[in-house]
């Protein structure tokens, strides 16, 4: 489900844009379909990320550059861990890249989110906590702030227990809220905790949806306020 979404946003690639590649199992399916076009003459430029998406990137002979170098990107495609029906607010970060991924969001002309059904809930937070990246340095404090706020944090650990840090050396906080009534408010209020670094509530950025399901693949749209 997850590749049959990713072949049919990668379709919408045409030459000459320069790509976002994001990050998480789903979008690996589209990095991958991706290489596989370019392979066939596909001319396209892509920013990934994370490191992780520009070691399978660059393995695949796909040609690469960097926000700095290229301030504006055409298309984005990425994974998402849960999708709230109607407004298309999602909660990302599960792949650790949160911040990198939402930078990238946020300079790109149209982000396309890929995921299997089973990511489409009524409400955000339904099945997932919402990812909290932190700087180190006095993180309890910014875990206390965020509990106060009605959540359970957690620091997201490694399989060793060590705390998991990202590409940008940060740790992310789990952050169980339940059921999300209103994600935007709950953003802006994450936004003023000092120590935030970025979260995963990516609230009206998707421009469409793709849904891979056993039927196919369903395009959703943004519902208008």
């Amino acid at each position: 489900m997850k590749q049959i979404a990713a072949e049919s946003a990668v379709a919408e690639v045409k030459d000459g844009m320069v790509v976002g590649m994001g990050t998480g199992s789903t979008a690996a399916f589209a990095t991958q379909a991706l290489g596989k076009r370019v392979r066939e003459g596909l001319d396209i430029i892509g920013i990934p990320t994370s490191r992780q998406t520009e070691a399978q990137a660059k393995a695949l002979g796909i040609r690469l550059s960097s926000l700095d170098e290229r301030s504006e990107i055409d298309l984005t495609i990425d994974g998402a861990d849960e999708v709230e029906k109607g407004p298309l607010n999602l909660i990302k970060g599960y792949g650790g890249a949160l911040l990198r991924e939402k930078i990238v969001a946020s300079a790109t002309k149209r982000l396309i989110i890929i995921a299997d059904e089973s990511k489409l809930v009524e409400k955000l937070g339904t099945n997932h906590s919402v990812p909290v990246e932190v700087v180190p340095f006095g993180w309890k404090l910014a875990a206390q702030k965020i509990q106060d706020l009605g959540s359970k944090p957690e620091l997201r650990a490694n399989s060793d227990g060590s705390p998991f840090v990202t590409d940008g050396g940060h740790y992310i906080l789990n952050c169980k809220f339940g059921l999300i009534e209103d994600p935007s408010s709950l953003a802006d209020e994450l936004d003023r905790i000092v120590g935030v670094v970025e979260h995963g509530l990516f609230i009206r950025m998707a421009a469409e949806v793709r849904l891979g399901g056993t039927a196919g693949v369903e395009t959703l749209f943004p519902e208008k306020r």
